[in-house]
């Protein structure tokens, strides 16, 4: 695995790093989003729903925990998951999230509630709010990703 950084100025880049990526993405996929309140990982995965032709806004799963999208809402199906609200792995394992990358790509907010039960072909990124209120983003780029991440 690599790490990649980039400094994304404002909302509308993060918006544009979400359409590189969709272009990148396969069905099996995971991409991890992990940062604190606030650091935009919800903008983030909005932006890969949008380039992925999700035409009106994605909602927040917060509550719904797990929010599918399905052809031809979207070009490929896209399980969107947030697990703020969960305490911890052993709480993970219900949802069966295992299932969903058999036929989607799975986006997944908080992954540290997963513990050791992220996939390690998960591209992992971490969002930090920089101090000119800008984001910087650690890309953790494993393998199965580190070709498509250099057209990214």
């Amino acid at each position: 695995m690599a790490d990649r950084e980039l400094h994304l100025d404002d909302a509308r880049a993060m918006d544009e790093l979400g359409g590189r990526i969709a272009a990148q993405v396969r069905i099996g996929d995971v991409i991890a989003l992990d940062g604190g309140l606030g650091a935009g990982k919800t903008t983030l995965a909005r932006g890969i729903l949008k380039a992925l032709g999700l035409e009106s806004e994605a909602p927040s799963p917060s509550f719904a925990i797990v929010q599918p999208y399905d052809v031809p809402e979207v070009r490929l199906p896209v399980t969107h998951v947030d697990l703020y609200r969960l305490d911890g792995p052993e709480h993970t394992a219900e949802l069966a999230l295992g299932e969903y990358l058999a036929d989607s790509l799975l986006i997944v907010e908080w992954p540290d509630r997963l513990g050791a039960r992220l996939w390690p072909h998960s591209l992992r990124l971490h969002i930090a709010v920089d101090t000119d209120n800008g984001r910087r983003l650690t890309a953790d780029v494993p393998d199965a990703w580190t070709e498509r991440w250099s057209q990214i």
